[in-house]
C-alpha cells in the first residue's frame, strides 16, 4: 500500500486505511475485555454460591450438638473439628490468591484503597477480611482502566521464562497442589468416637496424558491406603481430579510451557484476574463438597439419615423352572439411632424407593443373585454398592405307590417319612382313625378301630410360613401278624438239630416269620417248654434253671416244643406261633 510509485493522494488514502484498521481492532479488543469483565462478575457470583453451599453443611451439622444422645454430639464435634481444619486451609487459598489479584491491579496503576459497595467508579466493592475468611474480595473490574495490561501479570506472576517459574505463579501452582493433597487427606483420615480408623496420604500427580489417565494414576494411589473405600472413594477422587491439572504442556513454539505460563502469558489484566477468580472458585467448590460430604456422616435434620446400605429380598426358596421376583433398594438408615419395629401381624413396606428383579430358577443346589443398586445424593455423587441373594432350589418329585399295599399295622409303630416337593417342610396330619407322634423327621402312625385310616401330607414354606395341603392319603388297617419264637437261632420245624445244641440254648427270640419286613418290637410274657412229656414254664425271654436243667436231658428223637404268649404295644397281648423241632 506505500509502494514507491504510489501518488501522493494513493499513500493518503492508505494512511487512512491503516488507521480505520487500527480502530477497528482497538473496537474489537475493547470488546474482548468487557467479555472478560462479565465472566469474572459471574465467576464471583459462583464463588459466593459454592462458600454459602459449604456453610450451609456446616450450620445443618451445628445443629446436631443439641442432640439427647451424647454419643451422637461426641461424633458432630469430632467431624467440626475437622472441617475447621479444612477451612483453615482454604482460608490460607483465598487469601492469597486474593493478595495477588490486588497486587497485580496495583501495580498496574489502579486505585485498590477505596471500598465502595456497588459504585460504578470503584474497583473494590468488598474487600477480603479475616471476619469472613472465605469470601473473596468482590471486585467490579469494569471500573478498570488498565484492562489490557498484560506485561504487569505476566512479569509478577510467570517471571521471564514459560517454562520455569520465578514470578508469583510459583506458589500459586504449589500452594493450590498442595491444597487439593491435604483437603482429600482430610476427607480420608478420621477416627470417630467408637468408630474405626481411616488414613489417607495423597501425593502429587500433575503429568497425566488425559482424563482416563490421571483416572487409573489417582486409582493406584488410593490402592495404598487404608482409607473407607465404600463410602469415601468416589468423592475422593472427584475432589482430587477437579482440582488437578498437567503441568506441563508443549506448543508449536516451544515445549514444557509450564501450567502458569500457558495460562498467564500475554493474558489482559482482567483476563488474569478472571483466572485466578476461577482458582479460588474452584477451592470453594471443593471446600463445599468435603464438607457436605463429611456432614453426611452424621445425621441431621428430623427425619435423619447418615448410611446406606443395599437391599435384595425375595423368595428363598424355589423349585427348578420357577419365576422369582427380587426386591432391590437401597436402604437408609441412621447409625446414631437405630431403628425398631413392632406388631402384630404382617409388616409390610411396598412400592418407593425399590426396583423389581425377575429371573428364572435354574440347576440345583443354590442359586447365587447379584448384582449392583446405585443412588445419587443431594450433590449429584453416585453411590454403588453390591447386593446378593441366595435362592435354596428345590427338586420337583414324582413317585409311584402301591395302592393297593397301603397298609398300617394296629397295634405296630408304623414308621413314615413324607415328602411335600417344593417346600422346605413336610408336615402330616392325622385326619382319622389314626393317631401320629412325631420323633426327629420321622412320623410314627397307630391305627385305631377300623378297617382304614387317613393321614393328610402338607408343605410348609419356614420362610413364609405358608402352609399348604398337597394330598390326603388312605391306608388300610390290619392287625399285626402273629410272631413266632426263636429258640436260640433255631426256627420251628428246622431239621438237624442236635442234642448238644438244645442243651447249652438258654434263651428265647421272638420275631416275625420270614416275608413280612416289619420290624417286631413285640416282648414275651410267658412261654412253657416240653420235652419228651416233661414241661416246665417262666417269665420273659431268658429260660430259668429248671428249664435249663431239662435241657439237659435231650436226647436224639426227643421232641421238643414251646408255647406262650407276648405283650404288644397298642395291641391286646396274644399267643405266639407254637415252636416244635424233633431232635437228631
Amino acid at each position: 500500500m506505500a509502494g514507491g510509485k504510489e501518488t501522493p493522494r494513493q499513500k493518503m488514502i492508505s494512511l487512512m486505511y491503516l488507521v480505520l484498521m487500527a480502530l477497528l481492532a482497538l473496537n474489537v479488543t475493547k470488546e474482548v475485555l468487557n467479555a472478560f469483565v462479565a465472566i469474572e462478575e459471574n465467576v464471583q457470583k459462583g464463588s459466593l454460591l459454592q462458600f454459602e453451599r459449604g456453610e450451609t453443611s456446616i450450620r445443618d451439622l451445628k445443629e446436631a450438638l443439641a442432640d439427647i444422645n451424647p454419643e451422637k454430639v461426641k461424633k458432630v464435634q469430632y467431624y467440626l473439628d475437622i472441617i475447621s481444619k479444612i477451612d483453615l486451609e482454604t482460608a490460607k487459598e483465598i487469601e492469597a490468591i486474593d493478595n495477588l489479584k490486588l497486587n497485580l491491579l496495583a501495580k498496574s496503576g489502579e486505585n485498590v484503597s477505596v471500598v465502595k459497595s456497588m459504585d460504578s467508579e470503584t474497583i473494590i466493592w468488598e474487600k477480603y477480611s479475616k471476619k469472613d475468611p472465605l469470601k473473596p474480595s468482590r471486585l467490579n473490574l469494569l471500573a478498570v482502566a488498565a484492562k489490557d495490561q498484560f506485561d504487569v501479570p505476566m512479569h509478577e506472576i510467570i517471571g521471564e521464562d514459560l517454562t520455569n517459574i520465578t514470578g508469583k505463579g510459583k506458589d500459586l501452582w504449589n500452594n493450590y497442589n498442595s491444597y487439593r493433597n491435604k483437603l482429600c487427606d482430610f476427607v480420608g483420615t478420621y477416627s470417630p468416637p467408637n468408630g474405626k480408623n481411616w488414613s489417607l496420604k495423597s501425593y502429587s500427580i500433575n503429568d497425566f496424558k488425559d482424563n482416563e489417565d490421571l483416572t487409573k494414576k489417582v486409582d493406584a494411589m488410593l490402592a495404598k491406603n487404608p482409607f473407607n473405600v465404600n463410602d469415601d472413594k468416589e468423592v475422593i477422587k472427584q475432589l482430587y481430579m477437579e482440582l488437578s491439572k498437567n503441568e506441563k504442556y508443549d506448543t508449536k513454539e516451544l515445549k514444557g510451557v509450564h501450567w502458569i505460563g500457558k495460562t498467564f502469558d500475554h493474558a489482559p489484566l482482567v483476563a488474569a484476574i478472571a483466572s485466578l477468580t476461577a482458582l479460588q472458585q474452584e477451592i470453594l467448590t471443593a471446600r463445599a463438597t468435603a464438607v457436605t460430604h463429611i456432614k453426611n456422616r452424621v445425621s441431621t435434620g428430623d427425619y435423619s439419615f447418615n448410611k446406606i446400605m443395599p437391599l435384595a429380598y425375595g423368595p428363598s426358596i424355589a423349585n427348578r423352572g420357577d419365576e422369582i421376583e427380587l426386591s432391590v433398594m437401597m436402604a437408609a438408615f441412621d447409625s446414631d439411632n437405630q431403628p425398631a419395629i413392632s406388631g402384630n401381624g404382617s409388616i409390610s413396606y411396598p412400592g418407593n424407593g425399590q426396583g423389581l428383579l425377575k429371573t428364572r430358577v435354574n440347576g440345583s443346589g443354590e442359586m447365587l443373585l447379584n448384582g449392583t443398586v446405585s443412588i445419587r445424593n443431594k450433590s449429584g455423587e453416585t453411590k454403588t454398592e453390591n447386593w446378593k441373594h441366595t435362592v435354596r432350589i428345590m427338586e420337583p418329585q414324582g413317585t409311584i405307590s402301591l395302592p393297593k399295599m397301603n397298609v398300617l399295622y394296629r397295634g405296630h409303630d408304623n414308621e413314615l417319612l413324607g415328602v411335600a416337593s417344593g417346600f422346605d417342610e413336610t408336615i402330616l396330619t392325622p385326619i382319622n382313625n389314626v393317631k401320629l407322634v412325631k420323633k426327629g423327621a420321622v412320623y410314627y402312625a397307630y391305627p385305631q378301630s377300623g378297617r382304614t385310616c387317613s393321614i393328610a401330607v402338607s408343605g410348609r414354606n419356614s420362610v413364609t410360613k405358608k402352609t399348604v395341603q398337597l394330598n390326603v392319603q388312605t391306608f388300610d388297617v390290619i392287625n399285626k401278624p402273629q410272631p413266632t419264637v426263636y429258640f436260640g437261632n433255631v426256627i420251628s420245624g428246622q431239621k438237624g438239630v442236635t442234642a448238644s445244641t438244645v442243651k447249652y440254648t438258654s434263651r428265647l427270640f421272638i420275631n416275625y416269620p420270614a416275608g413280612i419286613l416289619i420290624k417286631c418290637t413285640d416282648q414275651i410274657k410267658e412261654w412253657t417248654i416240653d420235652l419228651n412229656g416233661h414241661s416246665e414254664s417262666g417269665l420273659g425271654n431268658v429260660l430259668n434253671q429248671k428249664a435249663i436243667a431239662l435241657l439237659k436231658n435231650a436226647r436224639p428223637g426227643h421232641v421238643l416244643t414251646i408255647t406262650g404268649s407276648y405283650t404288644s404295644i397298642g395291641a391286646p397281648s396274644g399267643n405266639f406261633l407254637p415252636f416244635s423241632i424233633k431232635i437228631q
